[in-house]
């Protein structure tokens, strides 16, 4: 456990700035800053894949998955004020699409990394982030705001109906319902740091396998 525990703080780190971060929105409310943090798990799991193993890698991203259940048990709490009611900083469908996405992408990430770890060195990192942050991204948005998953909880569909709005697709297109919007603008954020982090992610894991040779 000693030796993964840089993984599993890396990433406690990731997802309660993440949580943080998500409340603060740019370019219009397409993004939130925590758009920017949050792929950088699949980052961590992936150094923690490629050095330690499949196994230690799903041990990191279990611990992910507790600090981010906390994380929204504590968002639940949270009650904020707005249109003359009050609300939950997390809403139930939010927290559970988050957790479930969470969960799923990267486990996949870690089964995706383990057939291409043979490859060329980018080949894992790269082809397992994009397609774990792809899955990510329909499954949260999917089960966070879609229409096709109203009538799970009545209060819960209220705080998110907000996000079935039609609107101009990413601001400027035909209209589409606005989490959709939502989703292709993370989806291409993820994609640009899946890219950017392989840079981290070879200078990372060469120094790492310096220290251990």
């Amino acid at each position: 456990m000693t030796r993964i525990l840089p993984g599993v703080l890396a990433m406690a780190i990731i997802v309660v700035a993440s949580n943080i971060l998500v409340q603060f929105l740019i370019l219009d409310g397409l993004l939130t800053w925590g758009a920017f943090t949050y792929p950088l798990a699949f980052l961590v799991t992936d150094v923690m894949n490629r050095v330690y193993g499949p196994a230690a890698a799903r041990k990191v991203v279990f611990a992910g998955l507790v600090v981010g259940i906390i994380c929204s048990l504590i968002g639940s709490q949270i009650m904020l004020q707005g249109d003359g009611f009050e609300y939950p900083a997390v809403a139930l469908r939010i927290a559970i699409g988050s957790a479930t996405a969470f969960l799923v992408a990267q486990l996949l990430d870690i089964a995706v990394f383990d057939r291409l770890r043979a490859g060329s060195w980018w080949k894992a990192p790269l082809g397992s982030t994009l397609v774990g942050s792809t899955v990510d991204t329909v499954i949260f948005f999917s089960i966070a705001f879609a229409s096709v998953f109203n009538g799970f909880s009545a209060s819960a569909d209220e705080e998110v109906m907000w996000a079935q709005d039609a609107v101009p697709f990413l601001n400027t297109g035909p209209e589409v319902p606005l989490w959709v919007s939502l989703a292709v603008a993370d989806w291409g954020v993820k994609l640009s740091i899946a890219l950017l982090a392989l840079v981290p992610f070879r200078l990372i894991v060469g120094r790492i396998m310096a220290r251990t040779a």
